[in-house]
């Protein structure tokens, strides 16, 4: 009996273990047949690390290359979050909100997520990742990235504009060029140990490739002696707003633009948009008396007039339809010439008068506004000019002075650089090459004219009178020491709410070129809202005075005078 019983506890036992051993032979087949991809998942997630490759930004260089964006290496956080203890992530929790300034809740929101990688903060400083990097916290470790700098901070702001921490650009070249800048990213898997730490050996990698160089037209001291000059005007008369450009007139390449307020582009962040829009190229506003060159052209292009004709200013008072001119102060007989020297509003409109509505037009549309000139920089506008269908009776007395009419501040550098030039409408550009790492030219940008818009023998016949208003008319304030130079001044009444003219807001303007015979620059200086002086000739032209001095001196210094080539 006892034997009897020993067998059947012996079998029992025995049934039991090969039960059991046949689950389990059963639940590896299982496994390796029908989970193993699951498994293997698992384990290569916990192993292998996927981190896409970032690649580096490409520079911007002045034309002469210098640097105005770079990127610069830094440290990048991300966490383990599925391989953290919660008592871990607190821990993490208190220390990174201290360290990277950071709402816990959002932290916390983080390190919940059951994910193998989270990034918890991008492109940090150097001082926060040595802090962290003491700390040694579980869980937490760093991949490098590269972060957008700007050396120059202030300089040309709102033209370079600013990439995102995504490495896409947001504003100005850093977005029109994006596609050229930004490079196409690569990918790795990078080895992990037991402890989820990134080993430095990866299982796969595809390279990124790194974004082309883009070389400006802009050059740095250039765009300096610009900034300096428009800065001090602006703070001189408590202004609203100013804008200045600084072009080759032969070429239409842009060596300086710059607009106040400004903006630094390491900080954009903290930055409002009446910052960092590009005023010069996207705001729209009545020109004034600046706008007097299109009749002066159109009248002896089209043999209209000649320099001597002479014109009854009416003492400084004329009747157009219901709507009486008046000039800045009272003129009897003026040549055609004085009249554009003395700005006479009067004479201008009876200039206006003998061509007639249709040349008129004609000649604001072949000078460039109300079209986009094709800039490469993003926000571009194109003014306003109404056909001569929409005119009233009032608006062959109003567009000849600069009223009735919506331009750009480029459009009038553009403008001004056709008379500069010999009658030629160049396109503005700010870009002249794309290059990749090596310095090999990817594309470059030629100068394009855009049309011929008046003879060499009538664009050195208007150079003549503007050179007049220099030397005597109202453009005295900006005449250069030891050089020569043309230029016309303004002055515009302002819109209010209501549509009246404002008798306390005016935009002070200079337009103008130099030297006058072979003009190196041409230049443009509008100041917006300027207190208490607000007159183009006392606001606007000393500005240009200055920059064009020290920037024709430092054109000559820098190589010989280029001939102009032609088109």
């Amino acid at each position: 009996m006892y034997i009897g019983n020993y067998r059947r506890r012996t079998e029992a036992v025995f049934s039991v273990f090969l039960i059991f051993l046949l689950l389990c032979i059963t639940r590896l087949i299982y496994i390796q047949f029908f989970h193993s991809r699951y498994l293997a998942g698992i384990a290569k997630k916990q192993h292998n690390l996927f981190v896409e490759l970032e690649p580096v930004r490409g520079t911007i260089y002045d034309s002469g290359l210098k640097k105005q964006a770079v990127n610069i290496p830094v440290d990048s956080l991300y966490a383990v979050a599925n391989e953290m203890r919660p008592e871990d992530k607190e821990v993490a929790v208190g220390e990174l909100s201290s360290i990277l300034n950071l709402d816990e809740a959002y932290l916390r929101e983080r390190l919940g997520r059951d994910k193998s990688f989270i990034w918890i903060a991008r492109k940090i400083t150097p001082e926060q990742s040595e802090a962290l990097r003491r700390l040694n916290l579980k869980g937490l470790d760093f991949l490098k990235e590269s972060r957008r700098s700007y050396p120059n901070s202030y300089l040309a702001a709102q033209v370079i504009g600013f990439a995102g921490l995504d490495n896409t650009g947001l504003e100005g070249l850093e977005v029109y060029y994006d596609k050229y800048l930004k490079g196409e990213a690569g990918w790795a898997i990078f080895l992990r140990d037991a402890h989820q730490k990134r080993l430095d050996l990866w299982a796969k990698m595809v390279l990124s490739k790194d974004g082309y160089d883009l070389l400006l037209t802009i050059d740095e001291t250039i765009q300096y002696i610009a900034e300096r000059e428009l800065g001090k005007v602006f703070e001189k008369y408590h202004a609203k707003a100013a804008s200045i450009i600084v072009m080759d007139p032969h070429t239409g390449a842009i060596l300086a633009l710059a607009n106040r307020p400004g903006f630094d582009l390491n900080a954009y962040s903290r930055t409002g948009n009446e910052q960092i829009r590009n005023r010069a190229i996207c705001d729209l506003f009545e020109p004034g008396s600046v706008f007097k060159i299109v009749t002066a052209a159109a009248a002896l292009e089209e043999k209209k007039v000649t320099e001597e004709d002479r014109f009854f200013c009416e003492n400084g008072s004329y009747r157009v339809a219901n709507h009486t001119l008046h000039d800045h102060r009272p003129h009897g007989w003026l040549t055609f010439r004085e009249v554009i020297e003395q700005s006479s509003n009067i004479g201008t409109v009876k200039t206006a008068q003998i061509l007639g509505p249709e040349l008129l037009y004609k000649y604001v549309k072949l000078f460039g506004f109300g079209s986009k000139l094709g800039i490469d920089l993003p926000g571009e506008i194109s003014g306003m000019v109404k056909e001569p269908r929409a005119w009233s009776k009032t608006t062959i007395g109003a567009i000849p002075m600069g009223q009735e009419v919506g331009v750009t501040v480029l459009q009038l550098a553009s403008a001004i650089s056709v008379i500069a030039n010999g009658g030629q409408l160049m396109r503005p550009y700010v870009v002249q090459e794309v290059r990749d790492k090596y310095g090999e030219t990817i594309k470059k940008v030629p100068p394009v004219m855009i049309r011929k818009v008046i003879s060499l023998e009538t664009a050195n016949r208007v150079k003549k009178i503007l050179g007049g208003v220099i030397e005597d008319g109202t453009g005295k304030m900006a005449k250069i020491p030891g050089s020569s130079a043309a230029g016309k001044t303004g002055t515009a009444q302002k819109l209010e709410p209501n549509g009246s003219y404002s008798h306390n807001k005016f935009i002070a303007s200079f337009i103008g070129f130099a030297p006058l015979e072979e003009p190196l620059v041409a230049i443009v200086v509008v100041v917006d809202e300027p207190r208490p002086y607000y007159f183009g000739g006392v606001v606007a032209a000393p500005v240009f005075k200055v920059v064009a001095s020290d920037v024709i001196k430092y054109l000559r210094g820098k190589e010989p005078l280029r001939e102009k080539e032609p088109y």
